[in-house]
């Protein structure tokens, strides 16, 4: 038995692989308090399991709420301000004072030591004063250190040395050749404060787990042992997202689509991504606003889930999130809650009913919701049903937004992909949303409400290794170093290598598989692919090479089952009017069965609006076509 775990703001969602094949799922609500005690709770449920494969949001919560420890950063003297400095990019290019830039590691917590190495990795100085640096970090009363050096890319001597002068005081250490051994100065910095930062968090937290086997789900796509994780926590910030990336892609390849939009709209955020033949990778990843350096699937995320709140603000218009009900208090259907939330809005208008939420698992309170959706009718004006409606519409407008990001923004016309939707919400809006940008396929996949904790059992093991080459020829040589090191680390893994490249006089790169010589030509072809034209004149520089080891998960076959065959009407507000409409579950469609249909899953509804037809795939995968749109 294997079993995979998605912690969601909201929900924490179990994935059970047994070994006759058979896949089940279940949620627990999420304990923000005590992440770990949910996780227990639902191991205790199951009972034994062989593979545990745990995606996170422990690390990524202590630093949205920045909960962190207390961080200090030492750095090469005179560099202290390079986290203050960054780029010294204006991300709000029209506002004249914009909001000051706050650092995860305050000035006072910013030290600097005498040492210096050159750019080609010569030691010019070696540290010193450790003696005089450990004091200061003393009375500081720091948790965490985050050691970041110049150079220490292409050689990481004095940054060990300080770390050694270090190792004893008790603080969870972290250098940056360790973290992200990779040029550019302030994005090494910011990975290796984030990383820091979140430590000590992530490390007490698999402490609370120990005893079980447990890997850690990555931002890149596969997963790593707990101790791995515990040093390099910045690798799981987007671990919960990048589950839904692989989720996503594997149902939607068994069902014959390679050119996907994900959709993932849990309780307190939506994640968006774009797959064309493959997940994407980038090392250009921002978390609210830090430069994260390490290798991460390319999520766009905005805060517009389930749990998001409505509001009215003072100039009189409505918004929806980013703010959240989360697990506690929840949406007021929940019992506890009190705000309106989009979940609630979905239940005032027939969609979520009573008996209907986990298979009747969890109570919905109906009440509760009218009471909080009438409380911003009353600020707008306007009557119940139109103050739910507007808030789905504006939740539409956010969620929209995002997939044109990752689309439309980058080349991409979404009609030419289709949208998957999952997530407990996704199902909700996709229809609607993918009519808005043309989109003619949305898929509603199997297991929609927990598919991030069912990619985590799809995905495999991945380390990924990186070395700076900017002014290298010896590429074999450092492809070879890191080879040796993957294969001391992971027997039997498969090696991928890769490299980022640009044009000579560019800031920026793109990363593309390594085929020596003809690499050149690859990255031209990227070039023009991603911007719209290629200068084969150019000069083509090699800025860092990378090597990826993977071990593939055992084969699992993606079907749930579907029971039998369940159908009741319902009154239900859809295409803004009240209908009585069929509530199926998936044994229930018939192949080109006309909407309007809520299709009920044990945690995930999907709406099915007038003018599409439902097609039951052979993997369990129903996939919508709209009629209106040949």
């Amino acid at each position: 038995m294997r079993v995979g775990i998605d912690a969601g703001g909201t929900f924490t969602d179990f994935v059970i692989a047994h070994a006759d094949g058979r896949l089940e799922s279940f949620k627990l609500r999420s304990n923000p308090h005590a992440p770990a005690s949910v996780i227990l709770q639902g191991l205790r449920r199951i009972g034994h399991a062989e593979d545990v494969v745990h995606g996170s949001t422990v690390a990524t919560n202590a630093l949205l709420e920045r909960k962190g420890a207390r961080t200090a950063l030492v750095s090469t003297a005179g560099f202290e301000d390079v986290l203050a400095i960054g780029r010294q990019a204006r991300p709000h290019l029209y506002n004249l004072t914009p909001p000051p830039r706050r650092p995860l590691v305050p000035e006072d917590l910013r030290f600097g030591v005498a040492e210096r190495t050159w750019f080609d990795g010569a030691v010019a100085r070696a540290p010193s004063g450790l003696g005089t640096l450990r004091n200061k970090l003393r009375r500081a009363g720091v948790e965490s250190v985050a050691v970041c050096l110049l150079h220490a890319y292409q050689n990481p001597d004095n940054e060990r040395a300080v770390i050694e002068g270090l190792r004893d005081e008790g603080w969870y250490l972290c250098a940056s050749h360790e973290v992200s051994p990779e040029y550019r100065e302030f994005e090494r910095s910011s990975t290796s404060a984030l990383n820091a930062y979140v430590g000590p968090i992530m490390d007490r937290y698999l402490g609370e787990l120990e005893g079980r086997r447990i890997w850690i789900f990555q931002s890149n796509g596969g997963f790593m042992t707990a101790a791995e994780a515990r040093r390099q926590t910045v690798r799981t910030l987007l671990s919960g997202p990048a589950g839904g990336v692989v989720g996503a892609h594997a149902v939607a390849a068994l069902a014959g689509f390679r050119r996907i939009l994900g959709f993932d709209m849990g309780g307190t955020s939506t994640d968006v991504c774009l797959v064309d033949g493959e997940p994407v990778l980038t090392t250009e990843a921002s978390i609210d606003g830090f430069p994260v350096r390490v290798p991460v699937l390319d999520i766009h995320t905005v805060g517009a889930g389930g749990g998001s709140l409505a509001r009215v603000d003072e100039g009189g218009l409505l918004r929806v999130g980013p703010e959240s009900a989360g697990a506690d208090p929840g949406p007021a259907c929940y019992g506890t809650g009190t705000q309106a939330t989009v979940t609630d809005a979905h239940v005032v208008l027939g969609r979520i009913a009573a008996g209907q939420f986990l298979g009747g698992g969890m109570p919905i309170d109906s009440k509760r919701s009218e009471d909080a959706i009438d409380a911003v009718a009353a600020v707008l004006g306007r009557d119940r049903v139109a103050a739910a409606e507007g808030i789905l519409r504006v939740a539409n407008a956010n969620m929209e937004r995002a997939i044109r990001v990752v689309s439309i923004e980058r080349g991409h016309d979404p009609r030419e992909f289709a949208l998957v939707a999952f997530g407990g919400c996704g199902g909700l809006h996709a229809c609607e949303i993918a009519r808005e940008l043309g989109i003619r396929t949305v898929l509603a996949p199997p297991l929609a409400g927990a598919l991030s904790a069912l990619g985590m059992l799809l995905a495999g093991r991945i380390r990924d290794y990186s070395a700076s080459a900017l002014g290298e020829k010896r590429f074999e040589k450092i492809f070879a170093r890191l080879e040796r090191q993957a294969k001391r680390d992971m027997r039997g893994a498969t090696l991928t290598r890769s490299a980022d490249l640009r044009y000579q006089g560019q800031s920026y790169e793109l990363n593309v598989p390594w085929g020596g010589d003809a690499t050149a030509g690859a990255f031209h072809e990227a070039h023009e692919r991603v911007y719209g034209y290629a200068n084969r004149e150019l000069p083509v520089e090699v800025v860092v090479l990378r090597v990826a080891a993977s071990v593939a998960a055992p084969p699992l076959t993606v079907r749930a089952d579907e029971g039998t065959a369940r159908r009741e009407i319902r009154r239900v507000r859809v295409d803004g009017r009240w209908r009585r409409i069929p509530v199926l579950n998936r044994a229930a469609i018939a192949d080109g069965m006309p909407g309007p249909a809520l299709i009920a899953d044990y945690g995930a509804t999907t709406l099915v609006p007038a003018g599409w037809t439902m097609h039951p795939h052979a993997t369990g995968t129903v996939i919508l076509a709209d009629a209106r749109r040949r």
